[in-house]
This record gives C-alpha cells, structure tokens and sequence, in this order.
C-alpha cells in the first residue's frame, strides 16, 4: 500500500512534484494538460513526508524530508536530477521543509519530531551552513 503525502506545483505551473510512503519522489511534466513522468528520485530509506520547490532564480532545486531523519535537496541540471545536499542532523522524522523568500537567498527551514527546528543556507561552492533551535517546540512539528 502506497500512500501520496505531498504534490507541489512549481513556480511556472509547469511541474508537479510528489512524494510518498514508498520512498519516492516524482516529477511530472504537467504542460498542455499532459502527466509525463519525467524523474523517479530515489534516496530516502522510508516513508517521504514533503516536497518544496525554491524559487527558480536559483534554478531547478527541489526538497524533500522524510521518516528516516534526511533532508534531501535535488537539483536538475543538464535535464538529469541529483543530489545537490543530504542532511541528516535530526533526531527523529524530518516532516516539514519550506523554502525562505527568495531576497534572503537560498535558505531553507526544516521542522522534525524531535521538537528541532534546522535553517540550512547555501554559501556557495556546494557548502551549507547549519543553524538548529534544539527544543524549538516541545511536541513535534508536523507543517510549516
């Protein structure tokens, strides 16, 4: 049994990316009212909670948050997607990630069970800086 816990439209309205309890993350071409399966990513070991798309300045940049405590941030690049960043500092399920405005560059909240709040900025060179509120919440986040 499989279940769908997220779709989200990218900012043209031109792909649909969806996640789910089978580990997957899926990109559709919606253009035309056409559902082209166009990537099958694969790199989270359980159940996939969110997806968010960042702000297309900074191209193609898609992530994902699961059961299995990671953060996952893909990138397309060349028409093939991959693994831009993995984090995995939590403690407990990832279930929540959401992109900041996109003036404050290319950051990105991620709230988990174990009650911690993770902002990840990307400074360039394929590094990310790390800021984690430990004891954000005293029950877990589910949604930000």
């Amino acid at each position: 049994l499989c279940f769908q816990h997220d779709a989200q439209m990218d900012y043209y309205g031109t792909r649909l990316a969806t996640c789910s309890s089978d580990r997957t993350v899926k990109m559709f071409d919606v253009r035309n009212g056409g559902q082209i399966l166009v990537a099958d990513l694969r790199g989270h070991e359980g159940p996939v909670w969110q997806v968010a798309w960042a702000h297309p300045m900074f191209g193609n940049i898609l992530a994902s948050c699961s059961y299995d405590r990671k953060v996952i941030i893909w990138k397309e690049e060349n028409g093939s997607w991959d693994k831009m960043h993995e984090y995995c500092g939590h403690e407990s399920s990832v279930n929540s990630v959401c992109w900041g405005p996109y003036d404050f560059g290319l950051i990105l909240a991620c709230g988990s069970s174990d009650g911690a709040i993770s902002i990840l900025t990307f400074t360039g060179d394929q590094q990310w800086d790390v800021k984690k509120i430990s004891n954000a919440h005293t029950v877990s986040l589910r949604h930000f």
